[in-house]
C-alpha cells in the first residue's frame, strides 16, 4: 500500500482513493479550520461542492481533499483559514 504525508505522519491509501477518503480511513476527521472562528472542518459533501475539505497539497492551498487523488510521496497539510496567511497584513 502506498502512502502520503499528512501533517508529518504517514497515511496509507489505496489506488484510486482521494486524499479525503484516505484521511477518513486513517481516522482523521478534521483538517481545516474556518477563517473567522477557527472551527474544525473536514469531509462534508464528499463531491467537491461545499469546499469544507480544503487542504494544502505540496505547498498549494485550497485543494479539495475529496477531489484530489492521493499519490505516493505527496505532502498534505491542514489548512488554517483561507490558506493565505502569508499574504495577510
Amino acid at each position: 500500500m502506498s502512502t502520503f504525508e499528512f501533517d508529518g505522519r504517514s497515511v496509507p491509501f489505496r489506488v484510486g482513493q482521494s486524499v479525503g477518503a484516505a484521511l477518513i480511513a486513517a481516522g482523521v476527521r478534521s483538517w481545516r479550520s474556518t477563517r473567522i472562528e477557527g472551527r474544525p472542518r473536514g469531509l462534508f459533501c464528499g463531491i467537491g461542492v461545499c469546499y469544507d475539505c480544503l487542504v494544502v497539497v505540496d505547498g498549494h492551498p485550497n485543494e479539495r481533499a475529496c477531489r484530489t487523488p492521493a499519490a505516493a510521496g505527496m505532502t498534505v497539510d491542514s489548512q488554517e483559514g483561507t490558506g493565505h496567511a502569508d499574504l495577510e497584513i
